[in-house]
């Protein structure tokens, strides 16, 4: 019966839950904006990981290590664009 329980799946949802609280909580109370940023660009790279490896299960493939390097050349992709296009339209580099 232990086998038929997603104690795994149950576990990165409360996990999420946690990280939604803590978002809130850089909401609803008064912060700088540096750390309330700094706190919700962790907990977003966090979430974002935990969604990737239990819900979508990522690494129980074979080509595992292949879905996370494309993962990370996306995410180079959208830096060098997101950074780019700063230095471009914003900063007049």
């Amino acid at each position: 019966m232990k086998e038929l329980f997603p104690a795994k799946q149950v576990m990165g949802f409360v996990f999420s839950l946690v990280l939604t609280v803590v978002a809130l909580f850089v909401y609803y109370t008064d912060m700088s904006f540096k750390a309330g940023m700094t706190l919700l660009l962790v907990t977003a790279f966090i979430q974002a990981f935990l969604q990737l490896v239990v819900f979508m299960h990522a690494g129980e493939s074979k080509d595992g290590k292949a879905i996370y390097t494309n993962v990370l050349y996306g995410v180079i992709i959208a830096v060098v664009t997101v950074f780019g296009s700063l230095l471009i339209l914003l900063w007049d580099m």
